[in-house]
């Protein structure tokens, strides 16, 4: 499956462009343009819109791969969505190894759908902003239409 323009504009919503390199929070990793993180990031990295926008398409990109690859239950699109915008934020190393991803498996979507909101925490402090990205990203993927 691939994205929609709907989980795009989701991703898009929390993640912001920012052209210049910048830490999130204190104890986050270098980021630029829209939440592109790696070793390309150096503190004094300046981005066009255009680098921004060509990364967030390879972001995207390997974020389907990872969720087309790890999940075998069937998907709608909006459980699609809601998964690459949680994916995109959390990375697929960590999405892997989640809860989240066993329940769906096992075809729980009720369980699997739950699961967003214990994603909301940075170094065990919760973050109103990931609380509302989580719920948005829950509420895309219980949606039906």
């Amino acid at each position: 499956m691939n994205i929609s323009q709907r989980g795009l504009d989701l991703i898009k919503s929390y993640e912001k462009c920012r052209l210049t390199a910048y830490l999130p929070t204190a104890h986050d990793v270098l980021t630029i343009g829209w939440g592109h993180t790696g070793a390309d990031v150096q503190k004094d990295s300046v981005w066009t819109q255009q680098q921004a926008d060509d990364a967030l398409r390879r972001d995207v990109a390997s974020t389907e791969r990872c969720i087309n690859s790890a999940v075998v239950a069937p998907l709608t699109q909006g459980e699609f969505d809601a998964l690459c915008s949680f994916v995109f934020n959390i990375g697929c190393g960590a999405f892997k190894d989640s809860t989240l991803l066993k329940l769906l498996n096992a075809s729980d979507y009720d369980g699997a759908s739950a699961q967003f909101a214990r994603w909301n925490k940075q170094n065990h402090v919760e973050l109103a902003g990931l609380t509302k990205r989580r719920a948005e990203e829950a509420q895309l993927f219980e949606a039906t239409a």
